[in-house]
């Protein structure tokens, strides 16, 4: 088969051809891959930023395929696997429904080959259906990118002002997703950044603007997908009292000091890590509601280098999708 493989830090993609075909074991399915998205985290691995302790690795971790080793693919055609790839079943997180934090869970497209490949294998326990009427390049970004912004979304309670700090492909899905619940989303973006401003208001945001700026009323929750600490102290200075500032990245740059007046009031920051199973089916079940509607711009695999640098420039709005 082949793949696009990371062999190490500074070192560019490398399409490769793999024999045979991984197979799987107890426990896990066979996958031909449909599409594989492209995150923010895929960067991150591939500058260090967060280590992959065991190269070479097949990256990426929102992967639509269809089932070839299991009897009942004739009932799931096509499942999406995310992030969170393996979990131990044992330990005091996953005994207690916090299965994110387990102490040895693996991650796809890290620790496990991930789907920037014509085939990949995967935890049948980590492996969702596909909501009907998605295509396969829509459906993949709602398996990372709306999957942690959903888990945030939990972490922002009622808040009826809601901000977004980066507003790419998990904003994107999220703004659909709390409008569609009420509430007021105010969009952040890199300075200058026009077409992701617009893109935000055709999604229904109340204001968009550069990160930098004020909106014309407090929030009462913020959440930042942007790798960027700063933006957590900006965030910080436009809440009410009584918020909650989210970091939803896997990584982000050191948070500078910041009075604490900027947090007195009961504000709060938190981060969120990684997804469950119950963010996976919750969401699943509730896009094709509202419906979200995801933006992609599509690859093809040898060109999932292009793609990532695409991501890093800010070249498109949404998201990306590698088609093997």
């Amino acid at each position: 088969m082949r793949a696009m493989v990371f062999e190490g830090v500074g070192r560019p993609l490398r399409m490769v051809e793999r024999h045979p075909v991984p197979q799987p074991g107890p426990g896990q399915l066979l996958l031909k891959v449909r599409a594989c998205g492209v995150c923010r985290t895929d960067l991150h691995l591939l500058d260090g930023e967060v280590p992959i302790e065991h190269p070479p690795r097949i990256l990426g971790h929102q992967i639509v395929g269809s089932v070839l080793s299991d009897p009942r693919s004739v009932d799931r055609p096509r499942v999406g696997v995310p992030w969170l790839g393996w979990t131990c079943g044992e330990c005091e997180y996953c005994r207690t429904e916090r299965e994110n934090l387990c102490r040895r869970a693996r991650f796809t497209g890290r620790d496990i080959d991930g789907g920037m490949a014509e085939y990949a294998v995967a935890d049948e326990r980590y492996c969702f259906p596909i909501p009907d009427g998605y295509p396969d390049a829509q459906a993949a970004p709602l398996l990372c990118a709306g999957l942690i912004g959903y888990r945030a979304l939990r972490m922002c309670g009622t808040a009826r002002r809601l901000g977004l700090y980066g507003f790419g492909a998990a904003a994107h899905i999220l703004t659909q997703a709390a409008c569609e619940q009420g509430r007021e989303v105010y969009a952040f973006t890199r300075e200058g950044d026009s077409a992701a401003q617009a893109f935000a208001r055709e999604l229904g945001v109340v204001w968009a603007g550069h990160s930098g700026q004020a909106p014309p009323r407090e929030l009462d929750a913020a959440i930042v997908f942007a790798p960027d600490g700063s933006l957590v102290v900006r965030a910080l200075q436009v809440l009410a009292a009584g918020g909650v500032v989210v970091c939803g990245g896997i990584h982000m740059s050191d948070i500078p000091s910041f009075p604490y007046s900027s947090l007195w009031k009961e504000r709060v920051v938190r981060s969120v890590a990684n997804l469950t199973r119950r963010d996976a089916e919750e969401f699943l079940a509730l896009a094709p509601r509202v419906p979200v509607v995801t933006r992609v711009s599509s690859y093809p695999l040898e060109a999932a280098a292009r793609a990532l640098e695409d991501l890093r420039a800010g070249r498109f709005t949404g998201a990306a999708v590698i088609v093997p």
